[in-house]
């Protein structure tokens, strides 16, 4: 089975084709392809399928937790060049379709481009009792925290802290506001601070964990600093780089940023076999 690495600032993901599975790709199996030291080792696994006209791939996101993400800002940009790298497409412009809809990226290079997200929302499924603007507090690690609900694609509880954003324990914090109540389908999670039209943000990430990059979570972060009053473009740095993320007026969001190959490789034939059977 043949398979690419990619990461973009830090963020890596396994690609693999669809013809090269010789078997359905289950959440155990991903589990195992993304353990450390076990198997691949990466932050997911990508799945592109050949699908219809109008896009040139379907694309599939799996958590190393073996559950599916409805989009990664990370995950598409990879994808993207690695389609064309791979010749699927010749165009620099085209349309990939998600579990979120259809995204479009524009390459801007072999090793960089800009994605259209879509339209952001204050309001979705995934926080159902919230209020039309997507603010609300909740109680986490011993004390309330005020957030900001964002769906890019996929939910983001965006917690501005200031200067306080580089001492938190993710680790401690992050899993019980990824898992609150008020969030159904959990949620990633930014702390952030804004300094004008920059904003630090550290991202816990939904079925992953704290994140040295996170492209929905970049695009989220940056969706809530506009909607307090910055302006457009928004540069979001992470602990893996900076994204440029730009924020129109009635919200729709393009990201821009890098993504690169690490390596290409074939599973070995102990560990297909390994899957095979899990």
């Amino acid at each position: 089975m043949r398979f690419e690495k990619w990461q973009a600032l830090g963020n890596d993901y396994v690609i693999v084709e669809r013809a090269e599975l010789p078997w359905e790709l289950t959440a155990e199996r991903v589990r195992l392809i993304c353990t450390p030291h076990f198997g691949v080792g990466s932050d997911g696994v990508l799945l592109l399928s050949p699908t219809d006209d109008r896009h040139v791939a379907d694309l599939r996101i799996f958590n190393p937790d073996g559950s599916e993400a409805e989009l990664s800002g990370n995950g598409a940009r990879e994808a993207a060049l690695y389609l064309r790298r791979r010749g699927w497409t010749a165009a620099d412009q085209f349309s990939i379709r998600t579990a979120a809809g259809e995204i479009r990226p524009r390459i801007t290079s072999p090793t960089s481009c800009a994605l259209e997200m879509g339209r952001a929302s204050t309001t979705s499924d995934d926080y159902p009792s919230g209020s039309a603007d997507g603010t609300g507090s909740l109680e986490a690690g011993g004390r309330e925290w005020r957030f900001q609900h964002v769906s890019v694609g996929n939910p983001q509880c965006v917690i501005e802290v200031g200067d306080e954003v580089e001492e938190l324990d993710l680790g401690a914090v992050g899993p019980e506001v990824e898992r609150h109540e008020l969030f159904p389908n959990r949620t990633n999670v930014s702390f952030t601070r804004v300094d004008g039209s920059t904003v630090r943000a550290r991202i816990f990430e939904r079925g992953v964990g704290e994140t040295l990059s996170s492209g929905t979570g970049a695009c989220g972060a940056a969706v809530a600093a506009t909607l307090a009053g910055a302006r457009s473009p928004i540069t979001v740095r992470l602990d893996g780089g900076e994204l440029r993320v730009d924020v129109g007026t009635e919200l729709d969001v393009v990201l821009t940023g890098p993504a690169e190959p690490v390596f290409a490789g074939e599973l070995s034939p102990e560990l297909l076999g390994g899957l095979e059977n899990a």
